[in-house]
């Protein structure tokens, strides 16, 4: 690591943990050169997740993309950001342990699903609807009827 007052290129590192939101490791390091303390996240290198769409087209992964869309389905719903990041941060984690590079959308909706049925019904019906494209309410109700 580079240290930013001295541009030394050799420091140890003091201490080590997981950051506050797991995804990256802080480290303090101490440089060998002037002695100043300075401190880094490293964050463990991604291969890209290809999503493959219903109409065969394939884009890269999009956290905020996924966000938006939950962020919409659990609009006036007693649910905080931190908790939707943690079904995103769960989902990620399931596909990285299941070293897959590509997943089709209807999967990822599918994980989505799963979990937000856990997190509210109502916001489980919203973006259900969205991502299953009803019809018409039969389907709806069927919907609903899964729910129980």
């Amino acid at each position: 690591m580079k240290c930013p007052a001295c541009g030394n290129l050799e420091s140890k590192v003091v201490d080590s943990r997981p950051s506050d939101d797991g995804s990256s490791i802080r480290r303090r390091r101490e440089c060998l050169q002037c002695g100043r303390r300075f401190t880094t996240y490293e964050r463990l290198g991604d291969n890209p997740l290809i999503i493959i769409k219903s109409d065969g087209s394939s884009e890269a992964y999009d956290r905020q993309k996924l966000m938006r869309g939950l962020l919409i389905a659990c609009a006036k719903r007693p649910i905080a950001p931190e908790q939707l990041g943690a079904l995103i941060d769960s989902i990620e984690a399931e596909l990285r342990n299941a070293s897959k590079s590509e997943i089709g959308s209807k999967e990822l909706g599918d994980m989505a699903l799963v979990r937000l049925a856990k997190l509210d019904d109502v916001a489980y019906v919203r973006f259900a609807s969205v991502y299953k494209d009803f019809q018409n309410v039969e389907e709806f109700a069927a919907a609903l009827e899964g729910l129980k």
